[in-house]
């Protein structure tokens, strides 16, 4: 179980993006409207879940190059303090995330714009605390072995590897479940009358990991 729980977190956190329709599966529904065609849904799906992809990508590399050059603890605590502060100014400034002006999008536009929705929400950097304590890949360890730290080596890059697998699969497979449901039988009226604001929660979840690496 204690290999198992970061596993199923990182899933977890990618359905929560998965879910969150600034994220992608609002513009995906929109784009099969305006055509009333599903198949546009489903083609949108793929350019902002490879969007997100890249946004989290570069989040864990980050990581991983400073954890080859930095102490375990301070970096924890940076990290920590960098989650808390943006989850701080995402509860003072949630609409600060970019706004697409015209629905008539191609692929690569569709990339770009999923990935600047996933940097500004920091999807990428609740994964810090989860990177920081993560076992790695190798069936011989036998104890929990941070995925990133001083050295780098395969088991290290196979669980980075694994991380953006895990966590864009969950998001593309949430997000299109309810892309889907929308566009088909729920429609977008449902904004309307049962609407949960996510960015809110969103930045407390930044804040909670940040305290919980610091303190755990």
């Amino acid at each position: 179980m204690s290999r198992a729980w970061p596993w199923l977190v990182i899933a977890l956190l990618g359905g929560y993006h998965g879910l969150d329709p600034s994220m992608g599966w609002l513009f995906a529904v929109g784009l099969g409207l305006q055509e009333n065609r599903l198949v546009k849904v489903i083609w949108a799906l793929v350019p902002i879940a490879i969007g997100h992809l890249i946004s989290v990508a570069l989040v864990v590399a980050l990581i991983g190059g400073a954890a080859a050059v930095a102490a375990a603890v301070p970096l924890r605590i940076i990290g920590a303090c960098i989650l808390i502060a943006f989850g701080i100014f995402r509860l003072w400034k949630p609409g600060a995330h970019p706004r697409w002006v015209a629905m008539r999008v191609g692929f690569g536009e569709l990339v770009l714009w999923s990935f600047l929705m996933a940097s500004a929400h920091g999807a990428g950097l609740m994964l810090f605390p989860i990177l920081m304590g993560l076992p790695m890949c190798s069936s011989a360890a036998s104890y929990p072995t941070p995925i990133f730290g001083a050295s780098i080596s395969m088991d290290r890059l196979a669980s980075a590897v694994a991380v953006l697998i895990v966590h864009t699969s969950a998001m593309l497979f949430v997000m299109g479940l309810v892309a889907v449901v929308v566009f088909e039988w729920v429609g977008l009226a449902i904004l309307r009358s049962a609407w949960i604001n996510l960015d809110k929660l969103w930045a407390a979840a930044l804040i909670a990991a940040g305290l919980l690496a610091i303190f755990i």
